[in-house]
C-alpha cells in the first residue's frame, strides 16, 4: 500500500503507466518527518515517547517508524547479542526490553553504523509493533500499526449490482452496495444483512485495521452443509472515518466469486 507495496511508485511493480523513471535501486528507501506524537506502553510503563520519529518507506515493506535514542527509556533497555545484517541499510544491533517481570528478547533494533545511503538512521531506533502493550498515536490508541499518510480510504454508495456466489448459487445480491476503496488493495463492497440469503454463523475470528478498526467475522453455511469458515466480515463500529460501514458485510474466501454488474472482481 502507498508508496513502497502493491503498485506505488517506490514499489517493485510500480507501474508502466507513467512519463518518468525513478532513478536509483530496486530496493528503495525514503524518510521523512512524522511529524505526531507515538508513545509505545508495556507492562503500564511508557517505553517509548517521541514527537520527533522517522517514518522509513522502503520497498515492499510497511512504513516503519525510526525514533532517537533519547526518545526510549534507557531504563528499560538490556542490550543483546542478537544481530542482523540488511544489505540496503547496514548492521542491526538489537536490545530487548525488561519492565518488572515483562521481558521482550530483541524488542528494538538500531543501526550504529549504518549504509552510507540510510546515514540519517544513525542514532536512531524502531521498536516491533508487537513488542509494546499498547501504541498511542497523538493521544488515540491505535492497532495493527500507525497509518500510512500516502494510504487512505474512501467509502462511496453505489447503484451496481454485487452478487456474491458459490457456483450457481446465490448467497448475496444488492442492488445498493458500499463501495470501499483502500490504497492498493481491490476494492471491497459492503452489503446490508438483509441482503444476504446464506445462513451465516458466528466466528471468533477478530482482526483489526489502523483505518477500518476492528473486524468481526462471519462463516458462511452452504445448502450442502459445508461451513466456509471466516468467509464475511463485519466492523461493528468502526473507526470515524469508516462509519460508513457500520454493521455491513464483505465476502471473500476461495471458493466465493464476488460479481459486480456481472463481472467476477
Amino acid at each position: 500500500m502507498g508508496l513502497t507495496r502493491t503498485t506505488g511508485p517506490l514499489s517493485p511493480t510500480a507501474p508502466a503507466t507513467a512519463n518518468y523513471v525513478i532513478d536509483g535501486p530496486p530496493h528503495k528507501l525514503l524518510a521523512h518527518p512524522f511529524g505526531r506524537r507515538v508513545r509505545a506502553v508495556l507492562g503500564g510503563r511508557t517505553v517509548l515517547d517521541t514527537r520527533d520519529g522517522l517514518l522509513l518507506h522502503e520497498t515492499a515493506l510497511l512504513p516503519v517508524l525510526y525514533v532517537p535514542f533519547a526518545d526510549i527509556d534507557a531504563a528499560v533497555l538490556e542490550p543483546s547479542a542478537h544481530t542482523t545484517h540488511c544489505p540496503f541499510k547496514g548492521d542491526a544491533a538489537y536490545h530487548s526490553l525488561r519492565v518488572d517481570d515483562r521481558f521482550v528478547e530483541n524488542a528494538l533494533w538500531s543501526y550504529p553504523d549504518p549504509k552510507p545511503a540510510a546515514a540519517w538512521l544513525a542514532g536512531h531506533a524502531a521498536l516491533y509493533w508487537t513488542a509494546a502493550d499498547a501504541w498511542y498515536d497523538e493521544d488515540e490508541q491505535v492497532y495493527a500499526h500507525l497509518t500510512d499518510p500516502y494510504t487512505r480510504i474512501d467509502i462511496r454508495p453505489t447503484s451496481r449490482t454485487v452478487e456474491v456466489r458459490h457456483g450457481d448459487t446465490v448467497l448475496a445480491r444488492s442492488e445498493h452496495p458500499t463501495m470501499l476503496a483502500e490504497t492498493g488493495l481491490p476494492h471491497r463492497y459492503y452489503l446490508q444483512e438483509s441482503d444476504v440469503a446464506a445462513t451465516l454463523e458466528p466466528s471468533p475470528t477478530r482482526t483489526r485495521c489502523p483505518y477500518k478498526g476492528e473486524a468481526g467475522y462471519r462463516s458462511v453455511r452452504l445448502p450442502d452443509g459445508r461451513l466456509l469458515a471466516d468467509a464475511a466480515w463485519v466492523y461493528p463500529e468502526p473507526l470515524p472515518e469508516a462509519a460508513r460501514i457500520a454493521g455491513l458485510l464483505s465476502f471473500a474466501h476461495d471458493e466465493l466469486t464476488v460479481l459486480v454488474d456481472g463481472t467476477p472482481v
